[in-house]
């Protein structure tokens, strides 16, 4: 664990075990860990019991954080799982510009009378409408997807085009229904990274094209959202659309970018999800994968294949592939 990268700010929240041990609530400060279910009042069983009580914990934790007295244990040995089990996951499609233009290029029908750079100006005048229009496009998905940042990723056998979305992902800290733009970050708790994992062979029926996109199918087997490592204070992140994702696949960087790229910034999409529905504590807004993804190189996932993602600030999360056997 101690090449990982420093998350930002005086702490991280995580969730660890020792090895046969039962998880717990963890407070990092420089690759030490203190166990927060037992230094917190309340005795929270895991963080997201931490975040559902986030105004009061927050000022305690930055205590605890500057009491060199306290027992904790070293990072190195411990089990690193998913920072937290949200409740709910509110995915934003289509966020990033470039990766929207590359995305409609690559799936052109073979008869479309469209240059590639008819194909694309078309497409980015599109995209910009949307941002002036402020309609993000959001969809949900499954609590049983989440898996630690270094577990294994399981290759369904049915998944014939598994491909990688590495995204900011931001946690919610206290309920928000109704709320403005402009009071949207205040329900947020901090940010943590999500490679939102995508079979591309079934991102559309091909039995009702009608009907558009199947997210269930695409994107819900278990373990496709390797979460972490850390939920990183958003006080300690100065921006949230300027940060760097970056994905490396068996060390070669496919996706490099800036949140600058994002559509619709956290905010935004905070605020839109809310117009609908009920965020709750410990529940993930995800913003969004940048270009570069495997459709765009032709190379998609395979058993083997490891990933090393991180973004500005949160740390790295390093995930490797097997194939599913059946």
């Amino acid at each position: 664990m101690s090449t990982l990268a420093q998350p930002a700010g005086a702490f991280a929240l995580g969730t660890f075990s020792t090895p046969g041990g039962a998880p717990f609530p963890g407070l990092l400060v420089r690759e030490r860990v203190l166990d927060l279910s037992r230094t917190l009042p309340w005795a929270p069983s895991d963080v997201r019991a931490v975040v559902e009580r986030w105004d009061e914990a927050l000022p305690l934790l930055h205590g605890l954080a500057s009491d060199d007295t306290l027992d904790r244990l070293p990072l190195e040995g411990l089990r690193v799982h998913a920072p937290l089990e949200p409740r709910q996951i509110f995915q934003s499609g289509a966020n990033y510009r470039q990766h929207v233009i590359d995305l409609e290029v690559a799936h052109r029908s073979p008869d479309d009378p469209r240059t590639v750079e008819e194909a694309r100006a078309e497409i980015a005048e599109i995209m910009d409408r949307r941002a002036a229009e402020d309609l993000p496009y959001v969809f949900i998905g499954l609590p049983s997807t989440i898996a630690g940042p270094y577990d294994d990723v399981v290759l369904p056998s049915w998944a014939e085009q598994p491909d990688w979305e590495l995204e900011l992902a931001a946690v919610i800290a206290k309920p928000a229904y109704r709320v403005s733009v402009g009071q949207a970050l205040e329900h947020v708790a901090g940010y943590t990274i999500a490679n939102d994992l995508t079979d591309r062979a079934t991102v559309f029926r091909r039995d009702m094209k009608a009907i558009g996109t199947d997210w269930l199918r695409c994107k819900n087997a278990p373990g496709f959202t390797p979460l972490g490592p850390w939920l990183v204070p958003a006080e300690s992140i100065a921006d949230p659309g300027d940060l760097r994702v970056t994905l490396k696949l068996n060390g070669d960087t496919m996706q490099d970018e800036s949140t600058k790229d994002m559509l619709f910034g956290v905010a935004r999409l905070v605020s839109y999800i809310s117009q609908t529905s009920r965020l709750l504590p410990g529940d993930l807004v995800l913003t969004g994968s940048p270009a570069g993804n495997g459709l765009h190189w032709g190379r998609l996932l395979r058993d083997g294949d490891v990933m090393e993602g991180s973004i500005t600030g949160l740390g790295v999360q390093r995930t490797r592939c097997v194939g599913e056997s059946v």
